[in-house]
């Protein structure tokens, strides 16, 4: 056989498939379905192809992109309406949805993903009027929606319950609701200012990931109001805000995966959050991410034995990253790294870490399980881990001591993804201990695109900028001290502080009326 003149289509439907299975649905189908190749369109349809459709391009950054407009045009027209029929999830952008939507009948959707969702795609499609009604009150189990930017700003909150409510209301069979943005300023927390219980109320909702406004809307979402939940994944508010109603604190026997996000700037936890877990009893799955200010002891691993572990015997999945900071005094100045690593080192669960950082008149206190899975990380000075965050975007350093160009180094190993920095260091700058004529080694910090270098000495914006000693390929946001970049630039005239500048498009200084137009070339996207 001459293997030159092999084609696709000669190869078996075993080995087509393998192939096939590493490309993206939607390339498949706008390259490869309905050009005449019965075979090929026999494949795709009885396969997986055509299951789960995702018409959106998500980045790292949470930007999310639809398709263009002529792969739209060829899926509403030749693709879609004959393959509706074996479609069971589709991830749609806000602004082409309707046309997708339209394209077909879609009688198996029970899955359905909406970025970029706002209160236009709430009164256009979530009602009984409208042409797509009957296959969202019906077919739809699974529910994510995720809110345009700054949705918040334009809903009241009264709003914001009327639309939750409403949704759990409307999808007669929902069983999945998860209700995100790309950060918690993105989209409105559900509050529920003392509204009854029939508010938000379901008997068949399994799953529900959702941003509340304080600890105790958290409380009324396991008060029994939706009994058959299962995984209940919240993010509460870094606010205080109290109602007067008292929820109840039964048990909570269904629920087996339980995931929390809390900043405690007063100290809930003691009063309110650990007298959660007894209540977890089934729980297999635990995740927490709690940054705990002004409470009167560190938490540790005794800590995390007694409050939590002690009540879940079934506990088989434990994620944790716990930050506690108080007002340091001499009765803990001789806490160390080792204490607390040895508190961990009993507890069931192995592969634990812990940072001690202390400045100025606190102390922070930070233990976790490794592999480290959350995005950010704060309050770290020159003592970390020597291990890899591979997770960690965002990034605030903090020390009294000065850093060294080797701490960037190793900064920049143990944080290879990051995207944005901030460091608050007002000591020059240590000299490299590696060389004595400054020939120092490039530090790339290849993702990173916003820099906050504005609460520190000036050697830190030279660090930075001065391209002999870090590469900033990717940087478009810088906040710092006008005046020590004055500095730093030699008023806008050093090369070598340049190329690090030439991408920044936005500037966050203090200085206004600048007229300089050497200014202006150093930064020319802006």
């Amino acid at each position: 056989m001459n293997c030159s003149q092999m084609r696709l289509l000669d190869l078996p439907d075993e080995i087509l498939l393998l192939i096939l299975k590493k490309l993206n649905n939607i390339d498949i189908l706008y390259s490869m379905f309905g050009f005449g190749y019965q075979r090929l369109d026999n494949l795709l349809q009885e396969n997986t192809f055509t299951n789960t459709l995702n018409f959106v391009i998500t980045t790292s950054d949470g930007d999310v992109y639809s398709f263009p407009y002529y792969i739209i045009t060829r899926f509403c027209k030749y693709i879609l309406p004959k393959i509706d029929q074996n479609i069971q999830y589709l991830i749609l952008d806000s602004l082409s949805m309707e046309n997708i939507l339209q394209a077909g009948n879609y009688p198996s959707l029970t899955q359905l993903k909406i970025f970029n969702f706002n209160d236009k795609v709430f009164d256009d499609y979530f009602t009984v009027q409208s042409s797509f009604g009957h296959i969202f009150q019906k077919q739809i189990t699974d529910l994510i929606l995720i809110f345009e930017k700054d949705f918040n700003q334009i809903l009241s909150k009264q709003y914001t319950i009327d639309m939750y409510d409403y949704i759990l209301k409307f999808f007669k069979n929902l069983k999945h609701l998860s209700i995100n943005g790309s950060s918690p300023h993105d989209f409105p927390p559900l509050t529920f200012r003392n509204l009854p219980f029939n508010v938000f109320f379901s008997s068949i909702l399994f799953k529900l990931s959702i941003h509340v406004m304080t600890y105790e809307d958290c409380l009324a979402l396991l008060d029994g109001r939706l009994e058959q939940l299962n995984t209940f994944i919240v993010l509460i508010n870094p606010c205080i805000s109290y109602s007067s109603n008292l929820y109840h604190m039964g048990s909570l026997p269904n629920l087996q995966c339980f995931s929390l996000k809390y900043y405690s700037e007063y100290n809930e936890y003691d009063h309110y959050v650990r007298f959660l877990f007894p209540r977890m009893f089934n729980l297999k799955e635990l995740t927490l991410h709690m940054t705990i200010y002004k409470r009167n002891n560190l938490i540790d691993g005794n800590d995390i034995n007694n409050d939590i572990l002690i009540h879940m015997p079934q506990l088989n999945q434990f994620n944790f990253h716990i930050s506690t900071t108080m007002l340091r005094n001499n009765l803990i100045d001789h806490l160390s790294e080792d204490n607390a690593q040895q508190t961990l080192s009993k507890l069931r669960f192995k592969q634990l870490q812990c940072i001690i950082h202390c400045r100025c008149h606190l102390i922070t206190c930070q233990i976790f399980s490794l592999p480290f899975i959350f995005d950010n990380l704060t309050c770290i000075g020159n003592k970390f881990p020597n291990i890899k965050f591979n997770n960690v975007k965002n990034l605030s350093i903090e020390d009294e001591i000065p850093f060294n160009h080797e701490f960037f180094i190793r900064l920049a190993w143990s944080f290879p993804l990051l995207k944005k920095l901030r460091i608050l260091n007002l000591e020059p700058q240590l000299p490299s201990s590696s060389s004595s004529n400054e020939i120092y080694s490039l530090i790339k910090y290849s993702h990173l695109s916003s820099l906050n270098i504005l609460d520190v000495h000036v050697d830190y914006i030279e660090q930075f900028l001065n391209d002999t000693k870090t590469c900033l390929p990717c940087l478009n946001e810088l906040t710092v001290d006008y005046n020590q970049l004055q500095i730093a630039t030699e008023n806008f005239t050093k090369d070598r502080t340049r190329f690090n500048c030439k991408n920044v498009e936005k500037l966050n200084i203090k200085q206004k009326n600048i007229e300089l137009e050497d200014f202006y070339a150093y930064f020319p996207l802006l």
